[in-house]
Formats: C-alpha cells, sequence, structure tokens
C-alpha cells in the first residue's frame, strides 16, 4: 500500500469520527450508550463511503516454484498387442506416471498416439494407424519456452505421416523406450504395392510390387497374384543376405468390366513369425471408357501445357492437343476445349453445333471477339485493342458442382482485353472479375446450361499461374488440378440435373477414412441448407445394417463410416423430405497395417534418440531413466515472483456493509423513538 492511500485513510479515519460526533455527541445532553452506538454506526458508515471512494489497494508477492515438464507419451496402436508388448506398455507406463521422485522434480503429463494425439484417457491399443507427427507440434504448443524431455513408450513402427526421426526439435530431448521384441527374425513382407484405381477394358495396367526379406538365409520365395481362385500371375524371387529388397513390375489384364479384387502373395519353403504381412488385397475399378478431350488451339502457350496436365491427372481423362485447320472429325471427343478462336475456328464451331458439343472456351489477347460474336449465341462482346489485368473473387453461392475457394483472390491476374460483354442466356459465376480490387460486375468464370448442352467460358489468358501458385503455396498441384477436373466432370456430363448427387469411392482399405459427400438441391437447382439427409449401409454377407445422418458442411453433406469391417456394402442415400434416394455399393478390403511388423524398430528409435541428444531404454532400465533425469541438470524448477494487486476491501464487500450500518442504524432509531 502506498503513503498516499495510508494518508487518506488517516484522513478518511478522523473526518469520519468528526462527522458521527458532531452529528450525535456534539450537543448531545447525555452521552448515553445509545448515542454512543449510534455514533459508532454512523461513524462506520462515513468511513465505508470514504473506504469506498479511497480504495486503497495492496500489492502481495507471490513466490511459486514451476517444474519442468515430464512428457509421458505411450503408444496406442495395435501394433502393441499385435507384439505381445501391451502389459509391459502399461506396467512402465504406471511406473513413470505415478512415480513420486519424479513427480517431486517434474509436472508429469500423460499422453497417448495413434492416428492422433490426445490426453491419456483409456489405454487400450486398439489404434488403427501410428502417426508420430502430432507428437512434436503439440508438446511444443502445450509447454511453450520450456525445455523438457519427452519419453514414447512405442515398438517404433510407423505408419501414417513423416519420418519421424527428424520431426522432433534438437533443443528437447527425446528418451524412446522400446517395447516389443527386438530379436530379427526370418519374415518375407509385401512392403507397398502400387496399382492405379483405374484401368480400361480389354487394357493391361501395371501393377508394382515391393518385397522386403529379413533374416540371414539364402532363399528362394514365389509371388504370385490371384484373382478368386484363379493364378493370374506368378514369379520366382530370390534374397540373401545382402539382397533384401525386390521390386517387381507386372501387367496384368483387365478382362471384366467393375471393381475387381486381387490379391498378391509371397510364400517360401522357411517358416515365418507372421504371415499376414505376406498378403496385400488391392481393387482395380475397370472402365469401359475412357472421356477424351480436345484442346484446340492455333497458337502456342503455357497455358495448353497446364491444362493438359491438370486434366490428365485424372486417369479417366485423355488429353489431345489439336489445331483448327487439322481437324477433319471431332466424333472420338467428349469435350473440346477452344483456346482463344478466331476466324480459323470456323468449321470447329460448325461441327460442335451439329453434334451437341459440350465446350470450354478461353479468351485472350490473341482472341477475335468479332468472329466469336458470330458463332456464338451465349455472349455479345465488345472489346477494345487495349490488354487489362484481371483478378479473380470466388462466388461463395455457386452450386452447380461443389467446388472450394483454393485461394482465387490472391492468384495472379489473368490477361484479356478491355471491354465490356452482356450474357445472352441464364448463366451462373463461379469467379467475378475484379480490375486493381475494383469489381467490374462481371464474370472471369462462367458456366451455362441450355437444353441438356453444357459451356464454360475463361475471359483471361496465362491461368498456368495459377497452377504454379497453387503449387508454391501448398507443395503440391492438387488443389488447381481438382478444381480443373471439376469443370471437366460438369462439361463431360450430358445429363439432366439431380436433386440429390452422391460421390464415393468404389473401394477402401481397412483402416483409411471412409467419407461419403452428398448434396441437394431445391428446385431451382440451389443448394439447399435444410435437406435432411440420410444413409443406410448394409453388409451384404451378414446382413448387418447401420443407419447415419449426413451432416452439413460449406456446400455438401458429409457422413463418415470409419469403423466398418472388410466386406461389400450396399448403401442408400435418402433425403426424407422429398423422398429422393441413391443407391450404390462399395468394398473395404481387409488390411491391416498394424499387423505387418514382426518386431519393434529399435535402429530408428535409437536415431531419434541420438538426433535429440536423448537416450535409448528398454522397460527393464526404467530406475536407470529415473536417475538419468532425476540426476540430469538441465532439467531445473524455476522459482517465479509475482506481484498481484487488489484492493483492502472488495467494493460489492463494502456496498453490502454500508447497507447494513445503514439499516441497523435506523431500526435502533426506529425502536427507540428517535425517528
Amino acid at each position: 500500500m502506498t503513503i498516499n492511500s495510508i494518508f487518506l485513510l488517516l484522513v478518511s479515519l478522523i473526518v469520519s469520527a468528526g462527522l458521527s460526533y458532531f452529528q450525535y455527541l456534539h450537543k448531545a445532553k447525555s452521552k448515553s450508550n445509545l448515542n454512543l452506538l449510534l455514533a459508532f454506526l454512523r461513524f462506520l458508515t462515513f468511513f465505508g463511503i470514504l473506504l469506498l471512494l479511497v480504495n486503497p489497494i495492496i500489492t502481495r508477492n507471490n513466490l511459486e516454484i514451476v517444474k519442468p515438464a515430464l512428457a509421458i507419451v505411450v503408444d496406442n496402436s495395435s501394433s502393441i498387442i499385435n507384439l505381445n508388448a501391451d502389459k509391459r506398455s502399461l506396467e512402465t507406463y504406471q511406473y513413470l506416471s505415478t512415480n513420486k521422485k519424479l513427480a517431486e522434480k517434474f509436472n508429469i503429463q500423460t499422453y497417448q498416439f495413434d492416428s492422433d494425439f490426445t490426453s491419456s484417457g483409456t489405454i487400450d491399443f486398439k489404434g488403427t494407424q501410428t502417426n508420430f507427427g502430432g507428437i512434436s507440434k503439440n508438446l511444443k504448443n502445450y509447454n511453450r519456452n520450456q525445455i523438457f524431455p519427452t519419453l514414447i513408450i512405442t515398438d517404433g513402427n510407423q505408419t501414417s505421416g513423416n519420418d519421424y526421426t527428424y520431426s522432433f526439435e534438437t533443443n528437447n530431448k527425446v528418451f524412446p523406450i522400446v517395447v516389443g521384441d527386438t530379436t530379427q527374425v526370418l519374415d518375407l513382407k509385401i512392403n507397398q504395392l502400387n496399382v492405379n484405381k483405374y484401368a480400361f477394358y480389354k487394357n493391361k495396367f501395371p501393377v508394382e510390387v515391393f518385397v522386403n526379406y529379413s533374416g540371414n538365409k539364402n532363399i528362394q520365395a514365389e509371388l504370385t497374384i490371384e484373382q478368386g481362385n484363379s493364378i493370374i500371375s506368378k514369379q520366382k524371387i530370390f534374397f540373401s543376405n545382402t539382397k533384401r529388397t525386390e521390386t517387381v513390375n507386372l501387367l496384368l489384364p483387365a478382362n471384366r468390366v467393375g471393381v475387381q479384387v486381387f490379391k498378391a502373395a509371397v510364400s517360401s519353403v522357411e517358416k515365418e513369425k507372421n504371415t499376414y504381412n505376406n498378403i496385400k488385397n488391392f481393387a482395380v475399378e475397370i472402365l469401359n471408357q475412357k472421356t477424351k478431350v480436345a484442346i484446340i488451339s492455333s497458337i502456342i502457350h503455357p497455358d495448353i501445357a497446364a491444362f493438359k496436365r491438370s486434366i490428365e491427372t485424372n486417369e479417366l481423362r485423355k488429353v489431345t492437343i489439336l489445331k483448327p485447320k487439322e481437324i477433319k472429325d471431332l466424333e472420338d471427343y467428349s469435350i473440346c476445349i477452344l483456346y482463344q478462336p478466331n476466324t480459323e475456328f470456323k468449321s470447329v464451331f460448325d461441327q460442335i453445333k451439329n453434334m451437341r458439343m459440350n465446350t470450354f472456351v478461353i479468351t485472350g489477347i490473341q482472341t477475335d471477339f468479332n468472329f466469336l460474336n458470330q458463332n456464338q449465341n451465349y455472349f455479345e462482346f465488345k472489346m477494345s485493342d487495349q490488354p487489362e489485368d484481371y483478378t479473380a473473387k470466388f462466388n461463395n453461392q455457386f452450386n452447380s458442382f461443389a467446388t472450394e475457394n483454393i485461394g482465387f483472390e490472391n492468384f495472379p491476374p489473368l490477361e484479356n482485353p478491355y471491354g465490356k460483354f452482356i450474357s445472352k442466356n441464364s448463366s451462373t459465376t463461379l469467379l467475378s472479375s475484379k480490375i486493381r480490387n475494383i469489381e467490374t460486375e462481371q464474370p472471369l468464370l462462367s458456366f451455362i446450361e441450355n437444353q441438356g448442352n453444357r459451356m464454360a467460358f475463361l475471359f483471361g489468358e496465362n491461368s498456368w499461374r495459377w497452377r504454379m501458385q497453387t503449387n508454391i503455396n501448398e507443395q503440391s498441384f492438387a488443389k488447381y488440378d481438382i478444381f480443373i477436373d471439376k469443370i471437366i466432370q460438369f462439361l463431360a456430363s450430358n445429363s439432366a440435373k439431380k436433386a440429390l448427387i452422391v460421390n464415393h469411392e468404389s473401394f477402401f482399405n481397412s483402416g483409411e477414412s471412409i467419407e461419403i459427400n452428398a448434396q441437394f438441391f431445391n428446385k431451382n437447382y440451389e443448394f439447399d441448407e435444410k435437406a435432411h439427409l440420410t444413409i443406410s449401409v448394409k453388409n451384404t454377407k451378414t446382413d448387418k445394417l447401420k443407419n447415419y445422418d449426413l451432416l452439413k458442411s460449406n456446400s455438401s453433406y458429409k457422413v463418415n463410416l470409419d469403423g466398418l469391417e472388410a466386406g461389400n456394402y450396399e448403401f442408400t442415400v435418402k433425403e426424407l423430405n422429398t423422398n429422393n434416394s441413391y443407391s450404390s455399393r462399395f468394398e473395404i478390403l481387409d488390411f491391416d497395417i498394424e499387423k505387418q511388423f514382426v518386431n519393434a524398430n529399435a535402429e530408428k528409435l535409437n536415431q531419434l534418440a541420438n538426433q535429440t541428444g536423448g537416450k535409448l531404454f528398454y522397460p527393464n532400465q526404467m530406475e536407470k531413466l529415473e536417475q538419468y533425469l532425476l540426476n540430469h541438470s538441465e532439467y531445473k524448477a524455476i522459482q517465479k515472483n509475482t506481484l498481484s494487486h487488489s484492493p483492502l476491501i472488495e467494493w460489492y464487500w463494502l456496498l453490502i456493509l454500508i447497507a447494513l450500518f445503514l439499516s441497523t442504524e435506523w431500526f435502533v432509531r426506529k425502536y427507540n423513538g428517535l425517528l
């Protein structure tokens, strides 16, 4: 409390005493006990009011001992059970988390991880994935600006995420505790299998199989590819102490249309501890058609190569680049992309009109807009010769198909002649244009549907820069390529509009995220945010039926079906208000990635310990780990001195006391007939 506050308190005491004396005792005939009581009550009232006005503040010094954090993280994935290490993991976890000596020095924090990183709860070792990525990131957020040790009880086997060896910061040491058998045993394993999701009927599709070997013997193994009871391919492979991997490339025939399930298996005469990782199922959807896209241009421009690469990232698309004068027939193509059309495109426009083909028109500086006015009835162009840069603005209300804003507002501008154009038909705008942040109220990317025919217009060249900017922002072209693929998918369909549209894969692997997306539109083909969508999923073998509600996201409805066992499923999505429905099927392939391991990966965990300056331990070395942490001088408690400021008496208590004193004084005076 400051000297000024003390001085004001003394003044308040004197003033309060003086006022109460003057009111009750100064001219009183006798100083009775009653007058003394009333004077005292009035003194307390005056003093309380003055104390409320002065509001003296008391400053306190609080000394606090802050212990360093000790993060204990336990692997909750099912590979711990598969290696018979679950009991040892729990014993180690209990020993460390309840250790009194460690608790005296450290603030013990307990966590668990599998596919996600969470605070420690029930440890059941049922996680379907092992991802170390969240440990370092989350612990850093929880313990900012601290130096603390991290203990990870794990088998070291990772199934998803980046390599954990280099994902931890070196200023916080990691002490891995290896659980599970580390003895190397003979084991054959299909480590990875690469195959395209789609193939075309009566073609051959490639399969790449990576087979790993663990052991010291020279052995001969056999890799077979089976479909049902038939063996499609068989190949011998050899391993030795020096040759531990083999990559096998195969070409398999696509003889049946639809989803075809295959099984890759590797075997030998040697006895193995784990044979589950010898088999890997995979599926390929065989299609009998492919969307062929023609990009027609009379000029050379980097936009053309960018469109070709984006479109062909979808294996169901095939792009051919053509010059307008070389085209005789467009019957082989489903979609035409007309890049900066001019008078050379006359025969092309005539064929498109006769065939009622869906078209994507892209304009730019070298576009002949007078020619366009004469050969299409969707827009009327009034353009100058002056080039202008146009930036994009995303339309959140666009509903012709589901898409997301991938950062269009921050993309480089497109170049197009300055001018105006008027829409002659009903069109929907996905991207509108701006000139130096001034909205032009004109479209940049627009779509038109007219009597079953679909058109798209992009008013500007140099969209290749958008693809490059996406790669700079995301370290991947994927978002831009998906955006272009949705445009092509929209143009590839000539079917009438449907109220209920459902998107899903035909097959999934066990443990993967199983997500189904749906959109529902009203009679005006506007996205209906009040729709009530449900899905019923039936296992065709067991007839077990499950029902779910689809949850609304930004521009679609979603449901996550994680937890379904392997097998074939039929499902129906239904909108309850209108009874619109969609039915299809999918298959979940039997594959548990957590069963692929035969021992703990102590070597990699030791690399992690060395990388961060920590040390590797085993469950039977917990006392050594305890002594190491207790004796390590790097981890010390910090004494913090914090100043707290608080009033001598809270204002609300003062108000209550003042009211109480005044009330008591009034009742005393009333009782003694002084009112």
